[in-house]
């Protein structure tokens, strides 16, 4: 099985987050960046599936610049085969998954991975858009995946219940906790990644469709009223007056 994961170059969620240009950029001076935390649970399934080799290859792919090869060699260090980078800046999910499409229909992928939304942008649009890019299945926000004899097996949740759907490979799924366990490198495979190929490819051209206006930090949050419990009405007056929640 040939296996394709998704993976975003994104900061750490300790990360003060600062805005720069007229607050139209992310000011990325001094900021560690991490794997997507859903797309390293994407990772991790796909190589519970490939089985060591055994199984099938997986290969990962991000769209950056060379400032997210960090990133990728940690892909390769938990246990990915191969890597791709597409050498541009993500400015968009439209931008991104026409970017993860083309090079996907080149090479006949049976399973495409990816994380249910990055955790800077939280769009969740890259799965489905690849999907209807690549006139495959595509499913989100997956919480199970198991494979057998060429059918994929996925597990959603929804409202008051769970959903259980059947699909023929292959097939996009962006994948959420309960998925399978985020790997932690070890020693052996950090060494092993120094030798795992990694491809640089240009770009196609792609318009994006969205274009930022500006960036905001949310607002800071007010001081807290405690309220003796034995003051039911000035709670609700409180409420009603104050929050104006009822």
């Amino acid at each position: 099985m040939n296996i394709l994961v998704c993976i975003s170059n994104v900061p750490d969620t300790t990360t003060k987050i600062t805005f720069t240009n007229n607050n139209q950029e992310f000011n990325t001076s001094g900021v560690q960046y991490i794997i997507n935390p859903y797309d390293e649970i994407a990772l991790s399934k796909a190589i519970d599936l490939a089985g060591g080799g055994a199984n099938g290859t997986v290969t990962v792919i991000t769209v950056g610049d060379s400032s997210t090869e960090p990133t990728i060699r940690k892909a390769l260090a938990t246990g990915a085969d191969k890597a791709v980078r597409v050498n541009a800046t993500p400015a968009d999910a439209w931008f991104v998954a026409h970017q993860i499409a083309d090079y996907a229909k080149k090479n006949n992928f049976d399973l495409i991975l990816t994380g249910r939304e990055s955790i800077d942008y939280n769009g969740a649009q890259v799965a489905a858009i690849l999907g209807e890019l690549l006139n495959i299945p595509s499913v989100s926000v997956a919480k199970g995946l198991s494979i057998e004899n060429g059918q994929a097996t996925v597990e959603r949740e929804i409202e008051g219940g769970k959903e259980v759907l059947s699909s023929s490979l292959p097939l996009v799924v962006g994948t959420a906790e309960g998925v399978a366990e985020p790997k932690i490198p070890n020693m052996r495979g950090i060494m092993a990644a120094r030798t795992k190929p990694l491809e640089v490819i240009e770009p196609i051209e792609v318009t994006p469709v969205v274009k930022v206006k500006s960036y905001d930090t949310p607002p800071a949050r007010g001081n807290v009223k405690l309220i003796s419990e034995d003051n039911i009405q000035e709670l609700i007056q409180l409420l009603h007056t104050e929050a104006k929640v009822i």
